[in-house]
Parts: structure tokens; C-alpha cells; sequence
């Protein structure tokens, strides 16, 4: 069975780049363009791991970093921001909030997915 990555992202081509990408390589890609969206489908499905954009409606991702923490079986999946926001400015409190990784946009696709192989195990 394969790994489930919720895609949280505003920017409809991104979000569309993310799923073929994740697709590709052979992974359950579920996109999101919102952060109710993403707590709805947390909450029903829970996923393996969560890419989540900072700017987002319903509630910014670093609001949905903290909600997913505030819940017990949500606060174990992995998250993972990839942002267009200044890396200095927004790399430490996202990591404080509990977040596992910072890209900022564009980030290096190898990069990022050598990332989300090692926080879902699959590293050698």
C-alpha cells in the first residue's frame, strides 16, 4: 500500500505539480487547497505526511501546523512547508510549531523528495 501525502496548497498549478510528482512516484497524493480542507481530510484519513504552503485561506499554515499538533494521532505525521516566504523570517518558528522541514519555493525537487523518503522510512 502506498504512502499517503496531503498536499496543502493554495496555488492551483503548484498543487497540480506536487500530485503528478508525488504520483509519479508511486505515492497516494491527495491535494488540498485549503487549511479547513486539510483538517477535514487529516481528520477522516489521517496521511503519512503533510507538504503545507504558509499562505493559505482558512486559516494560515502555520495556524494548521499547531492544530495538527494540538491533536494526539495528527501530531505524529510529519510535516513538511514548503513556502514562497523568506526562509530566515519563517524557517524557525515553523520548526517551533512542529514542523519537520522548510523549503522555500522554488525548492529543489531532489531536495524535497529525498525529504519526504526519510521522514516516511524510506531511506536506505
Amino acid at each position: 500500500m502506498s504512502k499517503r501525502i496531503l498536499i496543502v496548497e493554495d496555488d492551483a498549478a503548484m498543487r497540480q505539480v506536487l500530485h503528478l510528482r508525488l504520483r509519479a512516484l508511486h505515492y497516494d497524493a491527495v491535494p488540498v487547497a485549503d487549511a479547513v480542507s486539510a483538517m477535514t481530510e487529516a481528520r477522516k484519513n489521517p496521511p503519512d505526511l503533510v507538504l503545507v504552503d504558509l499562505g493559505l485561506p482558512g486559516g494560515g499554515g502555520l495556524n494548521l501546523i499547531q492544530r495538527f499538533q494540538s491533536i494526539p494521532r495528527l501530531a505524529v505525521i510529519p510535516l513538511i512547508v514548503l513556502s514562497a516566504r523568506e526562509r530566515t523570517a519563517m524557517e524557525r518558528p515553523v520548526l517551533e510549531a512542529g514542523a519537520r522541514a522548510f523549503f522555500q519555493k522554488p525548492a529543489d525537487p531532489e531536495k524535497l523528495m529525498e525529504k519526504i523518503r526519510e521522514l516516511l522510512g524510506e531511506t536506505s
